[in-house]
């Protein structure tokens, strides 16, 4: 995995990230297993790993705890399995982030890739019409941010790799699943072609107009540096990633927002 200032890695035989002594985390992952999942798959009958992705909510430098706790600030990190479900790479179930009590609107999410290659999935709504479709894919060390109010799944683009990324969110952080899974997922569906390459197919709920793919960008709007890792950055700058839970403090940011 990429240097990321935490030290945490992940034991492969039992699903658990390892922290070392100055860093705190769950005591146990929370697990994904397939049939979490299968409902937001094209093929709900699908086969694949019984456990999808390992989930450790709350991280951080021991040091760190009170500060993040009165911004209300969290830090997440992500396991998900090599392999596919079906046709389909392994990914996780689509949301969107629920109304944060901290600013009464949904909010954003700091994606950083650890190890493998990730495609974030995203789109501006879980409507009939779902808007601008974006494939953003990103390999170690990269970044993406998927805005407030937007549609989105993480997606692990090989199926040989494991994909482990880490993420900034609010702490309330909560789910909304009920347009997503009204539409049998979202506007489109990742498969593997014979050469192991990720393709889209069309989800017929959706009217949707085309899917963009891209690689990330720079987020220079919010002042993050691409050549550092996100954890750092909040180190250096503790109040670098507030816009995370106070999103209605930056609304010109969000208009017309590029992935």
């Amino acid at each position: 995995m990429i240097e990321t200032g935490l030290g945490i890695t992940f034991d492969e035989t039992t699903h658990e990230f390892v922290y070392p002594t100055a860093v705190f985390g769950p005591d146990h992952a929370e697990q994904r297993h397939l049939k979490d999942i299968l409902h937001s798959m094209a093929d709900h009958a699908a086969t694949g790993p019984e456990i999808v992705y390992s989930i450790a909510m709350d991280v951080g430098l021991e040091k760190d705890r009170s500060d993040l706790l009165e911004r209300e600030l969290l830090f997440g990190i992500v396991a998900y399995a090599d392999g596919s479900i079906g046709k389909e790479p392994v990914k996780s179930q689509g949301h969107i982030h629920a109304l944060s009590n901290a600013c009464q609107m949904s909010t954003p999410e700091v994606y950083e890739i650890w190890s493998g290659e990730a495609i974030i999935y995203m789109q501006e709504r879980a409507t009939d019409n779902p808007g601008r479709c974006y494939a953003v894919r990103a390999k170690a060390g990269e970044v993406v941010i998927v805005p407030p109010g937007w549609a989105h799944c993480t997606i692990n683009a090989s199926k040989t790799e494991r994909m482990v990324f880490g993420a900034w969110c609010v702490r309330d952080f909560g789910f909304e699943y009920d347009d997503v899974r009204a539409h049998n997922g979202l506007a489109y569906y990742p498969k593997f072609d014979d050469l192991g390459r990720i393709i889209w197919e069309q989800n017929p709920s959706y009217q949707a107009d085309k899917l963009i793919e891209k690689s990330p960008r720079e987020y220079l709007e919010f002042a993050l540096d691409s050549k550092r890792p996100i954890y750092q950055q909040y180190e250096e700058d503790k109040s670098r990633f507030d816009f995370v839970v106070r999103p209605d403090l930056c609304k010109d940011k969000w208009v017309n927002y590029l992935p």
